[in-house]
């Protein structure tokens, strides 16, 4: 509390009825932001960048990858690979300039939207999908591991 007065109060509910009686109750609390669900919370507390927000996040491009997250394509010298969403969006953080190591924090808010606990067990999970399919394209590139850091991607030389 700041002189006595809350500054911010988040209700994340779906329910109407709730949302409701608590903008009722703490109506002179100070600012209220009333959200559905977290997915909406996020999307309030940290926007994603402009060209993002007008659905023109456009390709990555980096030598013969090339990931579209928004047309759900990736592919290797034009070859496509099958990914899921979640790989995409992986890949894509991780081919993104300029290419530097990832950290589990970063990667976990970019690409999950949250706030990285400390569990690395759904990061290491996905790396370890993403890899095993990068494998195999021939040559391709390789998500490299940065000890107790996070990840970097390197193409082939």
């Amino acid at each position: 509390m700041v002189n006595g007065e809350v500054p911010l109060v988040v209700c994340v509910s779906a329910d109407v009825a709730v949302r409701e009686r608590v903008v009722r109750r703490l109506d002179d609390c100070g600012t209220v932001v009333v959200c559905t669900d977290l997915a909406e919370l996020r999307a309030m507390l940290f926007p994603a960048p402009p060209t993002e927000q007008a659905g023109q996040p456009g390709p990555v491009v980096l030598g013969d990858l090339v990931v579209d997250t928004r047309g759900h394509l990736v592919t290797w010298r034009e070859q496509p690979l099958s990914l899921t969403r979640l790989e995409r969006e992986l890949l894509a953080r991780l081919a993104s300039p300029p290419i530097a190591v990832w950290t589990y924090e970063r990667l976990f808010g970019s690409v999950w939207g949250g706030a990285y606990l400390g569990d690395t067990a759904i990061l290491h999970s996905a790396v370890k999908r993403l890899r095993r399919k990068l494998r195999s394209a021939e040559g391709g590139p390789e998500v490299q591991t940065v000890r107790g850091v996070g990840y970097r991607l390197a193409l082939p030389t």
